[in-house]
């Protein structure tokens, strides 16, 4: 699987999940975009974006998007916080399909 990981989360996160490809936003060249427009040129290369932007349904029609999104909902994005929810992250990438959303809590 295919993944991007939002500028706004650790790039440690990468190791976690080091059976997938995974490329962080900023490695991508990236950064900046607004959500939109990243989902835009992340849908034609990646299968899922990761990210906590917990409004992202709010901010954009999503249906639009091939990319399936991964919402991480913690009290903040340091990795030590979301490290808890590695596992349920992992299991989520198995079954998720493309435009689907979900959010993973701790």
């Amino acid at each position: 699987m295919q993944i991007l990981i939002d500028e706004c989360l650790p790039k440690k996160l990468k190791r976690e999940l080091a059976d997938h490809t995974v490329f962080m936003v900023q490695e991508k060249g990236w950064s900046g975009m607004k959500n939109g427009e990243l989902l835009r040129v992340a849908e034609n290369e990646f299968d899922v974006w990761v990210t906590v932007d917990q409004n992202i349904e709010y901010q954009q029609n999503l249906s639009r998007f091939k990319i399936a999104v991964i919402v991480l909902v913690a009290p903040n994005n340091r990795l030590e916080t979301l490290l808890p929810m590695i596992l349920k992250l992992r299991k989520v990438l198995l079954s998720i399909r493309p435009q689907q959303v979900i959010y993973i809590e701790s």
